[in-house]
């Protein structure tokens, strides 16, 4: 897996007016954490963030660059991206949550489901329908899957890939149940046949139809 590289510093202890002032220099408050070591706050270029890796899908290995001597204890850490929380309305970062990795020991990521081809049941008339859209996969992080390519071409009607279906990269295993269904193809919804007109149909038991004519005047 390629590694992608993005500078750091050390950030002040976040308080409101802190975050304020990194925002307003083009930065964006983050925290580095790990199993080995506490909790630091740090501080990255929006602008860098924003070129490398806002665009990226999946799990991707980051390593930290240390933006001058005060910082290098930040230096050559490599960490995933955690969390990256987003202002809802501007999709601008607001704060991101980096863990740091030991590149020796497996760990388990989510990595993104791309489905490919046209399914067989497709063509007949039915709906591919996934159900999954991202495997949970253990692994060293070096061998983390950018993604993984599902071909659903076989698939009729009523058919399934499960996770037990899936080809996983040498070394990676699943968690996951295999009996789990990833994607599905259904048949084409029904539409109700129309109703007919009342009127156009046979009178119904125990119902009146047009009143009986009134007898003249001396019939019996």
């Amino acid at each position: 897996m390629e590694t992608v590289d993005i500078t750091v510093e050390h950030g002040e202890t976040f308080r409101k007016g802190a975050a304020r002032r990194l925002r307003a220099a083009g930065k964006v408050p983050a925290i580095v954490y790990g199993p080995k070591r506490p909790t630091q706050a740090i501080a990255i270029s929006a602008l860098e963030y924003s070129r490398k890796l806002a665009h990226l899908e999946g799990t991707h290995l980051v390593r930290l660059l240390g933006a001058g001597e005060a910082d290098a204890d930040l230096h050559d850490r490599v960490v995933l991206i955690r969390e990256a929380q987003e202002h809802p309305v501007t999709g601008v970062l607001l704060h991101a949550d980096f863990y740091e990795v030991d590149l020796t020991a497996r760990i388990e990521v989510d990595v993104p489901l791309h489905f490919v081809g046209r399914a067989a049941g497709v063509v007949a008339g039915g709906i591919l329908q996934p159900v999954m859209r991202a495997l949970s996969v253990e692994c060293l992080p070096t061998e983390i899957p950018e993604f993984l390519e599902v071909d659903v071409t076989p698939l009729g009607i009523h058919d399934a890939f499960h996770v037990r279906d899936l080809r996983l990269p040498e070394g990676a295993k699943t968690t996951m149940d295999g009996g789990q269904t990833v994607v599905t193809v259904v048949a084409p919804t029904m539409e109700e046949a129309p109703v007919a007109a009342a009127a156009e149909g046979p009178a119904v038991e125990g119902t009146p139809a047009e009143a009986a004519p009134k007898k003249a005047e001396g019939e019996a």
